[in-house]
């Protein structure tokens, strides 16, 4: 069986072009007022990025990064938080990770990939939290402290942000994610 593509074309897109890993298929995203020409070249450049990308190693899949939710939620939340879907996004420039809690779905930043584990395990917890508490109070919180290195996660990708000039990631002082 040979590589499987699919190609989405978007009305909302203008310019930008992304490309994904989802299970055995590589899916693209191109704007819709493309030329077949220029879907052809485009989809052949991001087929090969992807594919350079996961054989540089550092990719950790999404199967990966679902089975680690669930040994992470187990091991710390009791395993009460159950995501329907876990996965990395590269459209992700201004947080860590995201959460849709009504889904049940939780988005990482591919810029965690060459963090330390216990760093993206952070961000994990702190996203299967928002299954159980949506927001950044005082109980979501209580959550994520369950975790024995959040501390020094916050200070890691703190000391990070500030490094390459993004926004901090959320704490207990009310900033969001």
């Amino acid at each position: 069986m040979g590589l499987q593509v699919e190609v989405r074309r978007s009305r909302r897109r203008r310019r930008t072009v992304q490309a994904r890993r989802d299970g055995d298929t590589i899916v693209v995203m191109v704007p819709d007022n493309l030329s077949r020409a220029e879907e052809r070249a485009v989809v052949a450049e991001m087929v090969a990025k992807v594919e350079r990308r996961e054989r540089r190693g550092s990719r950790r899949s999404d199967a990966d990064l679902m089975q680690r939710a669930a040994d992470l939620s187990d091991r710390y939340l009791g395993g009460i938080a159950r995501p329907t879907s876990v996965r990395w996004v590269g459209n992700q420039r201004s947080r860590w990770g995201s959460c849709t809690p009504d889904a049940g779905t939780i988005r990482l930043s591919e810029r965690l990939q060459t963090m330390p584990g216990w760093v993206v395990d952070y961000v994990l917890v702190h996203e299967l939290v928002h299954l159980i508490e949506p927001h950044h109070d005082a109980a979501f919180w209580a959550w994520v402290a369950n975790y024995p290195h959040t501390e020094r996660a916050k200070g890691y990708l703190m000391g990070w942000s500030d490094g390459h000039g993004v926004d901090r990631p959320p704490s207990e002082e009310g900033e969001v994610d």
